[in-house]
C-alpha cells in the first residue's frame, strides 16, 4: 500500500475548484464573467495546440534553465556574491532552482497546460522526503496557477465540437471561466429553460500530446534537478498516461457521471448533477451547476457535522470499491461540495473513474481484513495473492511492507471511534519508504495507483477535518455484505 504515499504525499493541501457558486444570468449569448475561482496569477493565454509548438516550449525551457543556472553560478562566483548553504530551502540554494528558473518552469507549464501541468500539480503535493523543498515550492506555484484560453480559442473549440449553431443550445455563457485546470476550463451558463449549467471546455491539443508532454517534462527535470529513484517508475507513468487519456475523453466522463447518478440515486447524502446531453462531446461537457463549498472550507463546522461528512466519505469509498466495483479515483477537495442547507455532498469530476475486477477486490478486501485483525502473516500471504509481492523479497522489504499495511489498517482495527486528527500515519509510513523503494522486486498492481490515491485522499480529508469515526464497524459490515453478495 506504500504506493499511495509515493503518489500522494500531502495530497489535500488545497485544490483548484471545478464548479462554483450559483448566480442569475441575464439572457444573451456570451457575457464577460468574474474570475470567481481563478487564481490571482491566472491570465488569458493561448494554448499551444500542435506538438511542434508544445515541444518548442519545452525546448525553450531546457535552454532557459541551463542559461539561468550558468548566470546564477556566475553571480555567486563574483566578489560579494551570496553563497548559500547546501541545506538552504530557498530557491537559490541550487543554481537550477533559482528564482528566475522557478519562474521559467511555472510560466512554461501554465502555458502548455495538459499532461505536463498535471504532472507538475502532482509533484506539488509530494512530501519533502520525495522532492526538495525548493522544487516543491515551485510546483506549489504551478498548482495554484492555471491560465485560461483567449476568447477566440475557446469559441473555436465550441464551434468544432457543438457546431456553428452552438449558441442556439444556450441562453447565455460567461465569457471568462470561473475555473481553469490542467486539461480544461469551466464556464457558467444558462439554458433556455432556466437551468444553470457548468460547461467544461478542453484545451486544444492536450489529448494528442499526453505521452510527449510527460516525457518532455521529465526529461527537462532530470537534466536540471534530481528526482527520487522510483518516484515515476515506468508502470506508474503508464498508469498516469492512461488516466489522463480517460480524463481527456469527456464522452467517457459523461457516461461515468450518469452511471454514478444511477448508483447513488437513492443515497440520502450524496448527489450527482445531471449531464446535459446536448452539451456533451469529446471535448465539451455540460452538467448542472452545483452549489456548496469544497471540503477544505468545512473545518469550522461542528465536530458532529465533520464526523458525519467524513463517515459518509469513507462509506462511499468502501461502496465504490466493494459494492459498485466502480470508483471515482480523484480525491481533489473541490470534487466534493458540501451544502449545509441540505446536509448533502455533491460529487464532481468523473474523468478518472474506473472499474475493478472481482479477482482484485476478493484479495484486496482480505488484505484489509487481515490488517484490521492484526494478522501480519495473513497480510503477507494475501499481498502475494494480490501480486503486490513475489514471495522472493528480502525480509527487510517484507517486514516494511507489512508494517505499512498495518499502520494504514489501524482505523479499521480500532474499537470505537478512531481519531484521525491525532494520528501520525503519514510520518510513520514515510519512514518505511526508503526500504520499500530500494528493495521492491515488482511494480504494484496497476489498479492500486488510482485506488491508493483515492483512499489516501479520504484518510487525509478525515485528518484535516479532525474526524472521529467508528471505522471498524463500518468495514466489518462492508466485509460481510461483500462476501454475502459474492456467494449469492
Amino acid at each position: 500500500m506504500e504506493a499511495m504515499w509515493l503518489e500522494v504525499g500531502g495530497l489535500l493541501r488545497g485544490t483548484c475548484g471545478l464548479l462554483g457558486r450559483t448566480v442569475g444570468l441575464p439572457c444573451g449569448v456570451l457575457r464577460p464573467g468574474p474570475h470567481w475561482w481563478l487564481s490571482d496569477r491566472s491570465r488569458e493565454r493561448k494554448v499551444p495546440a500542435s506538438r511542434i509548438s508544445r515541444l518548442a516550449n519545452f525546448g525553450g525551457l531546457a535552454v532557459g534553465l541551463g542559461l539561468g543556472a550558468l548566470a546564477e553560478v556566475a553571480k555567486k562566483s563574483l566578489p560579494g556574491g551570496h553563497r548559500q548553504s547546501e541545506s538552504s530551502s530557498q530557491p537559490g540554494s541550487s543554481p537550477f532552482l533559482s528564482e528566475a528558473n522557478a519562474e521559467r518552469i511555472v510560466q512554461t507549464l501554465c502555458t502548455v497546460r495538459g499532461a505536463a501541468l498535471k504532472v507538475g500539480q502532482m509533484l506539488s503535493i509530494q512530501d519533502n522526503s520525495f522532492i526538495s523543498p525548493q522544487l516543491q515550492r515551485i510546483f506549489e506555484r504551478v498548482r495554484q496557477s492555471a491560465d485560461f484560453m483567449p476568447r477566440w480559442q475557446m469559441l473555436r473549440v465550441l464551434e468544432e465540437e457543438l457546431g456553428r449553431d452552438w449558441q442556439a443550445k444556450v441562453a447565455s455563457l460567461e465569457e471568462v471561466p470561473f475555473a481553469a485546470a490542467s486539461i480544461g476550463q469551466v464556464h457558467q451558463g444558462l439554458l433556455r429553460d432556466g437551468t444553470e449549467v457548468a460547461v467544461k471546455i478542453q484545451y486544444p491539443g492536450v489529448a494528442q500530446s499526453i505521452q510527449s508532454d510527460v516525457q518532455n517534462l521529465l526529461a527537462v527535470l532530470k537534466l536540471s534537478v534530481a528526482l527520487p529513484e522510483g518516484l515515476f517508475a515506468e508502470q506508474s507513468l503508464q498508469a498516469l498516461q492512461q488516466e489522463l487519456a480517460w480524463e481527456c475523453d469527456y464522452r467517457r466522463e459523461a457516461a461515468c457521471a450518469q452511471n454514478f447518478r444511477q448508483l447513488l440515486a437513492d443515497d440520502p447524502f450524496f448527489r450527482v448533477p445531471a449531464v446535459i446531453k446536448e452539451l456533451c462531446t469529446t471535448r465539451v461537457l455540460g452538467m448542472e451547476l452545483a452549489g456548496g463549498v469544497p471540503l477544505d472550507q468545512c473545518q469550522g463546522l461542528s465536530q458532529d457535522i465533520r464526523n458525519q461528512i467524513c463517515f459518509q466519505l469513507l462509506r462511499l469509498c468502501l461502496r465504490e470499491l466493494f459494492e459498485f466495483r466502480f470508483m471515482q479515483t480523484d480525491p481533489n477537495w473541490a470534487n466534493f461540495l458540501y451544502n449545509a442547507s441540505s446536509h448533502q455532498v455533491t460529487l464532481l469530476d468523473f474523468g478518472a473513474s474506473r472499474e475493478f475486477g472481482t479477482e482484485f477486490t476478493d484479495h484486496y478486501i482480505e488484505v484489509v481484513m487481515a490488517a484490521a485483525n492484526g494478522d501480519r502473516d495473513r497480510v503477507l500471504q494475501k499481498s502475494r495473492d494480490l501480486k503486490f509481492l513475489t514471495g522472493f523479497e528480502t525480509k527487510a522489504f517484507s517486514d516494511a511492507h507489512v508494517e505499512a499495511v498495518m499502520i494504514l489498517g489501524e482505523p479499521f482495527a480500532t474499537q470505537g471511534p478512531y481519531d484521525f486528527g491525532a494520528g501520525d500515519t503519514a510520518r510513520r509510513v514515510q519512514g518505511l519508504i526508503p526500504v520499500l523503494l530500494q528493495h521492491r522486486l515488482r511494480p504494484p498492481p496497476e489498479e492500486t495507483y488510482a485506488l491508493h490515491r483515492k483512499l489516501a485522499g479520504a484518510f487525509l480529508a478525515c485528518a484535516r477535518l479532525r474526524a472521529h469515526i467508528a471505522c471498524r464497524d463500518l468495514f466489518q459490515d462492508t466485509y460481510h455484505r461483500y462476501w454475502a453478495s459474492r456467494q449469492a
